[in-house]
């Protein structure tokens, strides 16, 4: 029997999922997608119908209404619909949520990001043992398969360690995961996905450095990489979510994340900071409202799913790997190139919503013919690489391999 899937969330990467869903019904039983807000999950239904990317008319998306942070609704809901697969697309705020609702009803469980407590900012690590890693023991007892971080970075980045590993390298010494976007969408500021989010994310940076957790402060290391078709770009060094289980997976020295940003983004960002405009710190106004600062950036800041039709240019995302192979040294980098309007013809989406939106269905679709499911909780590079990236590719996110490239060096 086919499995049926459900996907929670509405946003700018659900909005990719389910179009990957619809192109690959002939795989999965019944399809559904469930939101706070049923409109919005009725707009993606919209968008996929007026793309035809149905590949078995018949097996139409359905739309469902559920708060996510009730658990028991969402328990009822997987066993009404009788769901095998649960795609957590939805805010990172809701990942303890709908990973109870799935132990409890052994529906397996995808999410693309680590769990965000609201009221806790740039937690320190270890990020996974915090919360996901806790629930390991009932995951194996239950035989419930969670794959955690199975977007691109995280995700994806994971497989390529995890490639490199088994095929290119015997001993790893470094990984750079570097993330650039040269693109432009036309609008003075916005984030490419959920502000409040991306804005949590850069009050700390902790990395991974000779084994051990660095703290340092935000945008202090800068460094110029010269990428693969898209050029030179400026990243910064950058505290992320796959870092933590890398460190424990991959036995590397040092493991880093870096972002690509433009001046003008650095510039936006401080005076924002410097102004207490990223505060999640509530604040009461001359009127005697109390708003919390963040929030209110993040409403006037466009919706990222509003940026697809004018987004123009790429995204280089990939692994600079250093190691011993056959006791000589090598490096490599293993890279995606995402187009921002081929994005958009297609399944009328950006570029970042893409890359983060495929791999979650690629790994529904390898739960659903049983070569991930493991039945208990794991980290991508605790996976085979080889059928998820070739499945990858078939699904528009083609890997790349430059070895030993001299000119893809760090100025």
């Amino acid at each position: 029997m086919k499995k049926n899937v459900l996907v929670i969330g509405a946003g700018a990467v659900a909005h990719v999922a389910c179009h990957k869903l619809a192109m690959n019904n002939d795989s999965f039983g019944k399809i559904y997608i469930a939101s706070r807000t049923l409109k919005n999950c009725e707009e993606i239904l919209e968008s996929i119908k007026r793309k035809k990317n149905y590949k078995v008319p018949s097996n139409k998306i359905t739309a469902k209404q559920i708060d996510v942070f009730n658990i028991e609704e969402t328990i009822k809901l997987i066993k009404e619909l009788d769901i095998s697969i649960v795609l957590n697309l939805a805010s990172a705020f809701c990942n303890m949520s709908i990973l109870e609702a799935c132990i409890e009803t052994g529906a397996a469980y995808l999410d693309t990001a680590i769990h965000e407590d609201p009221a806790k900012v740039c937690e320190d690590p270890p990020w996974y043992a915090n919360y996901e890693w806790k629930r390991k023991p009932r995951c194996e007892e239950k035989k419930v398969t969670a794959i955690l971080g199975i977007g691109f970075d995280p995700g994806v980045v994971n497989a390529y360690c995890a490639l490199a590993l088994k095929h290119h390298f015997d001993k790893i010494a470094t990984i750079d995961i570097m993330d650039v976007n040269a693109g432009s969408h036309g609008k003075y500021f916005a984030t490419n996905f959920d502000p409040e989010i991306n804005f949590r994310e850069f009050s700390k940076v902790w990395t991974w450095i000779d084994k051990q957790w660095v703290s340092k402060p935000v945008h202090a290391d800068k460094l110029i990489y010269d990428f693969p078709v898209v050029g030179e770009f400026p990243v910064y060094l950058t505290g992320h979510d796959e870092l933590h289980s890398l460190s424990k997976n991959i036995p590397a020295k040092s493991i880093r994340f870096w972002m690509g940003f433009g001046d003008h983004y650095i510039n936006v960002f401080s005076v924002l900071k410097n102004l207490g405009l990223l505060s999640v710190h509530p604040v009461r106004t001359a009127e005697g409202i109390e708003v919390v600062p963040l929030k209110v950036v993040k409403a006037c800041l466009p919706n990222p799913k509003s940026l697809a039709p004018n987004y123009t240019g790429k995204t280089c995302i990939g692994c600079l790997i250093k190691g011993k192979q056959g006791g000589k040294n090598k490096e490599l980098f293993i890279y995606n190139i995402c187009d921002h309007k081929e994005c958009y013809n297609e399944v009328e989406s950006q570029a970042i919503s893409y890359t983060a939106g495929v791999p979650p269905v690629v790994a529904a679709l390898l739960i659903a013919n049983g070569t991930w499911d493991v039945k208990k909780m794991v980290n991508i590079e605790e996976l085979d690489p080889d059928p998820f990236l070739d499945l990858l590719e078939k699904n528009g996110l083609k890997t790349e391999i430059s070895i030993n490239r001299q000119s893809n060096k760090f100025i």
